[in-house]
This record gives C-alpha cells, structure tokens and sequence, in this order.
C-alpha cells in the first residue's frame, strides 16, 4: 500500500484566530497516531516555525516545530539554491531574518543582491522608498507570498505581502518572483519534506487561490474545507475545482470519507465525452 501524506493550511482549517476548529485538533492527533506524515504549510513569514508550532499545542494540537513549513523557509531556501551567501534588503519580520541567517544570508542597507518582502506590521514609507532605489538599480525583486491581505480575526483584514509587492513593482516597473503558495516551488519543496510522490500527497487548505490552485497545478489531491474564507457559492468564479469540498476537518474523521480521500474515490467533478 502506497504511503500517504498530508500539506495542511492552518488559518481557516484548524483554527480560526485563537479558537481552534471543532474537530480539528482530534483530526491532526489522529493523523499522528495512525501514522501518516503530515505539514503545515503557511503564507504568512513573521513567524518562526517555534512560534507557530507553540500556539498549537497551546491549542491542543500534537505537533512540533519540524512540522511546520513557512513561506520564510521556503523563501530562504529557494534563495539559497541560487546564489549561496547572498545579500538581502527585509522588508519584514523576525520569522523571515531568522531564515534567511540561516541559510547563510547576511542582510544589508545598500546594493543587495535581492529585496525581499514578507508580511510587517510596521512597514515605513522610508524602506519602501529604499527598495524602490534598490530595485532600481539592479536588485531583484523577491516576494514572500502575493497574498493581498491577511485576516486579523473578528472579521478584520489588514493590508498582505502582495499590496506591499504590487506597489512596488508599479513604482518599479519590476515584476516580483513569488515563492509561496500557490507557487510550485513551496509545494514541491514540502512534497520532498514529507518524503512523498505526487499521487501520495493530499492538500487541505481553505483558499481556491492558493491552497487549491497550488496544489491542484501540481497533480495533488486536493480537499476544499468551507470552513475557512472559501463559501460554496464563490466555487463558480474559478476555472479549476477541488477534488473534495468538505465543511471543515471534522468530516474526515469519518472512515469512509478519510478513505476516499486516501485513494481518490470520488465522481469526476467535470466528465468529457
């Protein structure tokens, strides 16, 4: 029997600010208890995966730091396999400067050989317009993710990585290279984490745009929880569908729904003659 993993979105997935989704938490320690290898995938690079990891188990969850994967890590690694000991400009937080340092990046105010944006909560004016100059003259532009806000509970939004980007790239005339979800190059670098083929990996995630798209682009099976930003009615905008649309995690603690998942067994959602 072939092994199967899962990549796993959080916010909107298994919790929802600081409450964790009714289900969720029996959910992921059963996946651990059963044995399936499983990650969390997240866009948003503030944070380290120690961070991350600790507000988990805060809310129950069994799991540890190396079970979480970051847009930072992804970023940080992606960088590191092309140029070794670069030089970067952060417009950023700790999550993403811890990364970077180590893969052996140093972080400097002039001619970098990339600038980098991830998510800040206090972004100045004054280092946007130095990454414009920076841009300007020579540095590549590097995004984190293209997320153009990010929830902030109680139905609140603030401004994401991807409105910071596209600023720039309009003052620029520069387009940006994204790392994180949907881009293939944080799915296949979590695929290759978890040890896992192609028809062995599963996607949960609550975003059509990224989770869905992402994975579904890179021939995984891929599970739409309504739990989260995603409402069945929006599926009609999109040109592409999940293979399962669930209400939330709690659904596939039932053994036969866990088990078509496992192995695809579904009606096509589109049938060509």
């Amino acid at each position: 029997m072939a092994q199967k993993g899962f990549l796993i979105d959080m916010d909107g997935v298994i919790y929802r600010g600081s409450e964790p989704i009714p289900g969720a938490v029996e959910f992921i320690n059963s996946l651990r208890e059963k044995g399936y290898p499983f990650l969390f995938l997240t866009n948003n690079s503030q944070r380290t995966p120690r961070d991350v990891s600790y507000k988990l188990r805060k809310l129950g969850f069994n799991v540890t730091d190396e079970d979480i994967f970051t847009c930072a890590m992804a970023t940080a690694r992606y960088l590191a396999s092309r140029k070794e000991h670069g030089t970067a400009y952060v417009i950023g937080e700790g999550g993403l400067l811890t990364e970077l340092h180590n893969v052996g990046y140093s972080i400097v105010d002039d001619h970098p050989d990339y600038v980098i944006i991830g998510e800040g909560r206090t972004i100045m004016l004054e280092s946007v317009d130095k990454a414009i100059n920076m841009i300007m003259n020579g540095s590549k532009l590097i995004a984190t993710n293209l997320d153009p806000n990010c929830p902030v509970g109680n139905g609140k939004y603030r401004a994401g990585c991807g409105a910071f980007v596209a600023m720039l790239e309009f003052a620029t005339g520069k387009q940006a290279f994204s790392v994180g979800k949907p881009s293939p190059v944080m799915m296949r670098m979590a695929r290759k984490i978890l040890q896992l083929s192609t028809d062995e990996t599963i996607m949960i995630g609550d975003t059509m745009t990224t989770d869905i798209l992402g994975a579904g682009s890179m021939g995984f099976t891929t599970v739409l929880t309504l739990s989260g930003v995603t409402k069945e009615s929006d599926l009609d905008q999109f040109g592409y569908a999940p293979d399962f649309i669930i209400k939330s995690v709690k659904d596939l603690l039932d053994e036969e729904l866990f088990s078509k998942v496992l192995y695809k067994q579904h009606e096509p959602i589109l049938t060509v003659a």
